[in-house]
């Protein structure tokens, strides 16, 4: 058995600090109405909601920049919002934040992502999603992939997250890719479904177990070292770390074999936006010089946190070096 230390991990998230990241992917609102039912709809069987509260977060692939910059790092997006009000809600959001939006592309036959939840009591109701999730353009594709390049020059690490919004098309992955590569910084891939195999030659590809089941349409089983190791081979990445929900996660990792990281979440109020804080933390962990077992652990806990809140929230180091201290964490090989 091994441990992460407090201090160690004190001294890693002290270094994320210094640490530029760029972040390409989807971007969206998250919106929440909130309210109580009190009485079924006499027009339909249908609860009806008195609104009592309404708020917007930054989502998809923003959340992951909005959990690096409340970590202190620095960090910019590339990505493409609609020419509307939520767009441009979403670039002053970034900005409240210190994010550098300078490759965040405005399309105007395309609005943005905005998912809208309806609460009661803390459950939801329903949601509902205005998007356009067909590929962007080749000139708009064209437009990020140099957006890419140009952020990638000054990054300390690259992360891809893909919600099947169209951002990720094969060539910018392809780009984004190239250019961790070329300046010698890791790559993080969040994949879905759509273009699953092209993200091959990341540093750690990052799925959930059922992204994992669907795209090699078989059995997951990540207790088994040999089959961990036969998937991290088929998948063409550095590390495979695959997120196991209240199961906590399983690594292989490069050089270091196969790691089960337990759960570390002792309860859980909203489970939105977690894997999205596991990815910030693991780039911005792996380039402020850890390895691929710290920053998953690190990541767990960041996890713990994360789904101790309500909605798409960010973590920050000071709650998570409080979480290691509380329950300290030990992963087997």
């Amino acid at each position: 058995m091994a441990a992460l230390t407090h201090r160690r991990a004190e001294e890693l998230l002290t270094s994320v600090r210094s640490v530029r990241a760029v972040v390409i992917g989807d971007l969206m609102v998250d919106r929440y109405i909130s309210g109580v039912v009190e009485r079924v709809s006499p027009e339909a069987p249908v609860p009806v909601v008195r609104v009592e509260e309404e708020r917007a977060a930054i989502g998809g692939a923003g959340n992951v920049a909005a959990n690096i910059a409340a970590l202190g790092a620095a960090c910019s997006v590339v990505g493409c919002v609609g020419d509307d009000a939520d767009g441009r809600a979403l670039r002053d959001a970034f900005d409240a934040r210190g994010i550098d939006v300078s490759g965040v592309i405005l399309t105007d036959d395309r609005p943005t992502t905005v998912k809208t939840r309806v609460m009661a009591r803390h459950q939801q109701i329903v949601r509902f999603d205005r998007e356009g999730d067909a590929d962007v353009s080749a000139d708009v594709g064209a437009r990020l992939a140099e957006a890419v390049q140009t952020a990638t020059t000054i990054a300390d690490t690259v992360v891809l997250e893909d919600y099947n919004k169209g951002v990720l098309t094969p060539a910018v992955i392809r780009a984004a890719l190239d250019a961790a590569r070329e300046h010698a910084v890791p790559s993080v891939v969040d994949p879905k479904r759509r273009n699953f195999f092209e993200f091959s030659g990341a540093s750690v590809f990052k799925p959930n177990a059922k992204e994992l089941g669907d795209a090699l349409g078989s059995f997951v089983d990540p207790d088994d070292a040999r089959w961990m190791a036969d998937t991290w081979e088929r998948l063409h990445c550095d590390h495979l770390l695959l997120t196991l929900g209240e199961r906590g996660m399983a690594l292989h990792a490069k050089g270091a074999g196969h790691i089960r990281v337990p759960t570390v979440a002792r309860s859980v109020y909203d489970v939105s936006g977690a894997g999205d804080t596991v990815t910030a933390l693991v780039a911005t962990v792996l380039a402020a010089g850890g390895n691929p077992m710290e920053a998953a652990v690190i990541a767990n806990h960041a996890a713990a946190v994360e789904v101790g809140k309500a909605g798409v929230a960010t973590v920050t180091a000071e709650e998570i070096l409080d979480h290691i201290k509380a329950h300290p964490t030990q992963w087997s090989t």
